[in-house]
């Protein structure tokens, strides 16, 4: 039996009794919740360096490696004293199966883009109406928010033809597709929208902290949830500056 999530649903909240605005930062970093905010940005990056090289050259290998994430988190879930990296660690397994799915056989066509990446949604949607894995399943929906976000850009930008173009061609042959995606970009419309969709995606990722800090507990859930949204702005800004720089 899971530790956590059929046993003790209260364990979502940390006591509120200590005055946490008058807390250090590197005190806030090492509680709970900052480190599952920070465990939620660098599982968002992880499938970006890691899983998107690995998959085009070992789809397979990529694949198969789901199982070992769900390995973990299940053995985790298990523990008393660290569940809640098991339920973090569940919530990515969804996410590494889907992009592991489309990036290995499905990356030459961007509109089954979002179709596979939701295959995994449907659990993290029963486990919030059920109130059960809360952490990994919220992490989940806000690390697919911040690929819809990004693929609406793709869409309203007209970069479409770039991202068929690229899946395509050797590497050597893609720095003319790059620079004229970039020129795209750097159109006023280009700028206009990314303000506009990472406003949102802003909003979206500081909203649930917001609420969260108004309540006398804290629920980690949220701060997976605004970690992997926010992670998104980090990992498409790290993208765009490489590609000025390219």
């Amino acid at each position: 039996m899971f530790y956590y999530p059929f046993t003790n649903p209260t364990l979502y909240s940390e006591s509120a009794s200590a005055d946490k605005s008058q807390r250090p930062w590197w005190a806030i970093a090492m509680s709970s919740t900052g480190l599952i905010f920070a465990g939620s940005i660098f599982l968002v990056s992880v499938p970006v360096f890691v899983e998107a090289p690995l998959v085009r050259h070992a789809p397979w290998l990529s694949l198969l490696l789901t199982l070992g994430w769900l390995w973990s988190s299940v053995s985790l879930l298990n523990s008393p004293r660290f569940w809640i990296w098991g339920d973090l660690l569940l919530g990515f397994s969804g996410s590494w199966l889907a992009g592991s799915i489309y990036w290995g056989w499905f990356r030459w066509e961007p509109l089954w883009h979002l179709p596979v990446e939701c295959l995994a949604l449907p659990l993290p949607l029963w486990c919030i109406s059920r109130h059960r894995l809360l952490i990994g399943s919220w992490f989940a929906v806000g690390s697919l928010l911040g690929t819809v976000i990004t693929d609406v850009y793709f869409y309203v930008v007209d970069l479409i033809p770039q991202w068929r173009q690229l899946m395509r061609v050797e590497e050597e042959l893609a720095m003319p597709i790059f620079q004229m995606a970039i020129a795209k970009v750097q159109t006023p419309w280009g700028g206009t929208c990314a303000v506009i969709l990472g406003g949102l995606l802003l909003l979206a990722g500081l909203l649930p902290l917001w609420i969260n800090r108004s309540k006398n507990g804290v629920s980690l859930h949220r701060w997976a949830f605004s970690g992997a949204v926010l992670s998104t702005i980090l990992v498409d800004s790290l993208f765009w500056f490489a590609a000025l720089a390219a």
